[in-house]
């Protein structure tokens, strides 16, 4: 395995740790609790940062996306669409009515793919094109921390929120 794939790898399971430490044992109130009317809430962090993955390393990898593929949408039952992107405060605050069991079940399962996909990497496969939308063009690799990194930011938001939900509720 190269260098490079074992970054990728150590990155993708840090996403892993930040959504959990986030996620795990919230129930549906805590998940859909919004700092203000318009902010965030975790459950809609988490399912973004999901969606968000799911669907930019299905495009790559040439596959479908988890979340119709196996169910996810069926099983959440949301009335949105998308990934998150450009959803509007009311849009998030529909984000709701699930558990954090479900939410990281969904993740784990977008992980798994996502790191299977990642063992097959070979470094050249980095530097394939696969977005000319953008100046310069988007590779592979560039595609690919640009989810971690995304992933990471909302991980941190979700935690944010969880810890300002702990010390007021003490």
């Amino acid at each position: 395995m190269s260098a490079a794939t074992e970054l990728l790898l150590d990155a993708y399971s840090r996403v892993k740790e930040a959504v959990h430490r986030a996620g795990e044992r919230l129930d549906k109130d805590a998940l859909a609790a919004r700092l203000d009317p318009d902010a965030n809430s975790i459950g809609w962090l988490l399912w973004h940062l999901t969606r968000v993955q799911d669907d930019h390393v299905a495009d790559v990898a040439g596959r479908e996306e988890l979340w119709t593929a196996e169910g996810w949408d069926t099983r959440f039952d949301l009335p949105v669409s998308g990934i998150g992107y450009g959803h509007s405060s009311e849009e998030v605050g529909a984000v709701r009515g699930f558990d954090a069991e479900l939410a990281l079940a969904y993740y784990d399962a977008v992980q798994e793919q996502t790191l299977a996909f990642l063992r097959g990497l070979r470094d050249e496969d980095l530097d394939r094109v696969v977005d000319e939308a953008w100046d310069p063009p988007v590779t592979l690799g560039v595609r690919l921390v640009s989810v971690v990194d995304d992933c990471l930011e909302h991980a941190g938001q979700a935690a944010f929120v969880r810890g300002v939900l702990e010390r007021t509720r003490s």
